[in-house]
Parts: C-alpha cells; structure tokens; sequence
C-alpha cells in the first residue's frame, strides 16, 4: 500500500500540467488576420464585394494562401468590413435625408405662417 501512493501522486501532477498548460494568445491571429486584410484592400478594394464565396475566390486569384481556415478568416473579415461600410453609408445618407426633409418641412411651416 505504501509504494502506490507516491506513484499515484506522480501521475495526478502529470495530469495538472497538461490540465493548467498555458494557452496560446488569439490576438496575434486576429492582428495578423487584421492586418493582411487592410493591405489586400487598400490595394485591391474594387474586386471585393460583400458576398463571402466570391471574396474566397478573389483572394484565390489575387494571393496565395496555404491554409483553409487563414483563407476563410481573410475573407470573412473582408466581408464584414466591407458590410459594414456600406452599413454606415447608408445610415449617413438617411441622416441627411432626415435633416434635409426636416428643413423642407420648417421652410413650408414659414411660408404657409408668413
């Protein structure tokens, strides 16, 4: 009984230190991905649209990426940036229309007033 109990002390620290292994930090992927991202679209911005299968096969034409999942990352972020533009775009241009019929309404209340 004695010798089983260093024994099973061993291996329960075995366990604990792949258990508590620290993990790998995401950021740099994110930052990479980021990064690659921005200097495919300065540089290549008109081929890219906001449909997520035809920026994978832009970027198959235009770069050489080895690795699926890279690729679909790229692309993705490609995609929700580019949505996300346009999202702002139009939200900028109904503001606009906003203030311009808002001004078009105050101008008739000052006429029919006048």
């Amino acid at each position: 009984m004695m010798r089983c109990f260093p024994l099973v002390r061993k291996i329960q620290i075995h366990i604990l230190v792949y258990r508590y292994k620290k993990p790998l930090l995401p950021i740099e992927d994110v930052n990479r991905v980021r990064r690659i991202s921005t200097e495919l679209l300065t540089a290549y911005k008109e081929k890219f649209g906001t449909d997520f299968r035809q920026n994978k096969k832009v970027l198959d034409e235009i770069a050489i990426v080895r690795s699926k999942g890279l690729k679909n990352e790229i692309a993705g972020f490609i995609t929700a940036h580019l949505r996300r533009e346009l999202e702002e775009q139009n939200e900028e241009s109904q503001a606009v229309e906003q203030t311009q019929s808002a001004d078009s309404s105050v101008e008739m209340e000052e006429q029919i007033l006048s």
